[in-house]
């Protein structure tokens, strides 16, 4: 299960030289990567996890780590299980691990309650539980740069700015899972809000590929939009069944687990004007992505296909590192420690400050939405943009999108007073 990475063709620990055991010395910094290669996401999983090594070995061998301390990635594949995801957590979490990326709703929803108790904090980026961007409420669990409850928030805005939403319908598609139900609240709120209606079809996981049945409902509903909160093989198919009712493809919008590449390109040009939100950058026009390829890439120290880099899932697991770096380097500045531990990492991800100045020292300008951390606020409230299929290729086609905070904090509020409510001895924190 546990799977090792070494910088070479196999596998790699991050470090620079080839590891049998992680190093965790006063001179590195221990990162877990929770992967899923295989499994039925592996189609999205496995350019995350390139991307998100990439961006540590290009520091390593550019910068010589962080702060002066080399970062030892260890890989452990979940299959997006899970039961697989708590064993590799608990596999590697007395390794110095500094926090830890799911990449998962299921699997971080069994890490939120561990991660006060063992004092390693959780970054779920974009996803996870959405009431744990109430950072007094969730002291150790983040999802910056937003949480789905945001996202759905600006993708509403994006609609009603577009022909507008009052008085339409808003037909929503989603994974029958937790992840798939995380926004039903949202739009249960904001529907009589804002005067629309919404009707949702569930996709369970084995009718991902079979959805036929689903799509001869939204064809009988004619809603005037569709927002889909798809993942794998479920966001091709539902493409390809809304192209055969012809059910508009500019009207179709996806989260941002459903507008991968590898979600359009088995589609091709029936999924033209498929549109899906976004928080990262596509392609390589930015200096950080050309160090990658230069140092990284090019020297044969990648996973990655040359042809992967700067695609969205790509680009993605590549910032997930990036703010994993900023939280080390804000964690490093508030202890003056050079090798951090997990207590310290949760000051530098309620710390760090990824403004545009930042976002250009590191040769990211443009790439996405400032983001600023901070004790009260895990999900930063990061804005979004919308980008379309052309056939063979996404394009940005919107400005940033940022969400009704006004209306989503106080939801997310009170989800979080539930949730802690339900707990037992449930450590919270002032922020002042």
């Amino acid at each position: 299960m546990l799977k090792k990475l070494v910088l070479g063709a196999a596998a790699l620990a991050v470090a620079g030289t080839i590891q049998a055991t992680p190093v965790v010395a006063e001179d590195t910094l221990y990162i877990p990567s929770l992967s899923y290669r295989t499994g039925p996401f592996a189609g999205a999983g496995t350019p995350i996890a390139n991307g998100f090594a990439d961006y540590f070995t290009m520091l390593n061998e550019r910068d010589g780590g962080i702060g002066g301390a080399k970062i030892v990635l260890e890989e452990c594949e979940t299959a997006y299980n899970a039961q697989k995801g708590v064993e590799c957590y608990e596999a590697t979490k007395g390794n110095g691990a500094l926090a830890y990326n799911p990449y998962s709703t299921g699997i971080t929803l069994q890490l939120i309650p561990k991660a006060p108790v063992d004092k390693i904090p959780v970054l779920s980026m974009g996803y996870g539980l959405s009431a744990a961007a109430i950072g007094e409420k969730f002291p150790w669990t983040f999802n910056y740069p937003a949480s789905y409850w945001s996202q759905m928030s600006s993708i509403l805005q994006y609609i009603d700015a577009n022909g507008g939403i009052k008085g339409k319908k808003i037909g929503f598609i989603y994974l029958d899972v937790g992840y798939g139900k995380e926004p039903i609240p949202l739009l249960e709120q904001l529907a009589p809000e804002m005067g629309f209606e919404w009707v949702g079809f569930p996709v369970g996981v084995k009718e991902m590929q079979a959805q036929g049945s689903t799509w001869l409902n939204v064809r009988k509903e004619r809603p005037d939009w569709m927002i889909a909160w798809s993942f794998g093989a479920m966001t091709p198919t539902a493409i390809k069944e809304a192209a055969k009712i012809r059910f508009p493809m500019d009207k179709f919008i996806g989260n941002w687990w459903s507008g991968a590449h590898a979600d359009l390109e088995p589609v091709g040009e029936p999924g033209k004007g498929y549109k899906a939100a976004n928080f990262s950058g596509i392609g390589t026009d930015f200096p950080a992505l050309q160090d990658v390829l230069k140092y990284v890439v090019d020297a044969g120290k990648s996973q990655a296909d040359k042809d992967d880099i700067g695609k969205v899932n790509y680009n993605r697991g590549l910032f997930n590192a990036v703010i994993m770096a900023e939280a080390v380097r804000a964690a490093q500045k508030a202890t003056g420690k050079t090798a951090i531990t997990g207590e310290d990492m949760r000051l530098g991800l309620e710390s760090f400050v990824l403004d545009e100045a930042r976002l250009k020292e590191i040769g990211l300008e443009g790439f996405t939405a400032p983001i600023t951390a901070s004790c009260a606020d895990h999900e930063g409230a990061g804005s979004i943009f919308i980008q379309q299929w052309d056939g063979s290729d996404w394009n940005r086609i919107s400005d940033l999108i940022p969400p009704m905070t006004d209306v989503v904090k106080p939801l997310l509020q009170e989800a979080a007073e539930k949730y802690v409510s339900e707990q037992t001895d449930w450590q919270t924190q002032s922020c002042g």
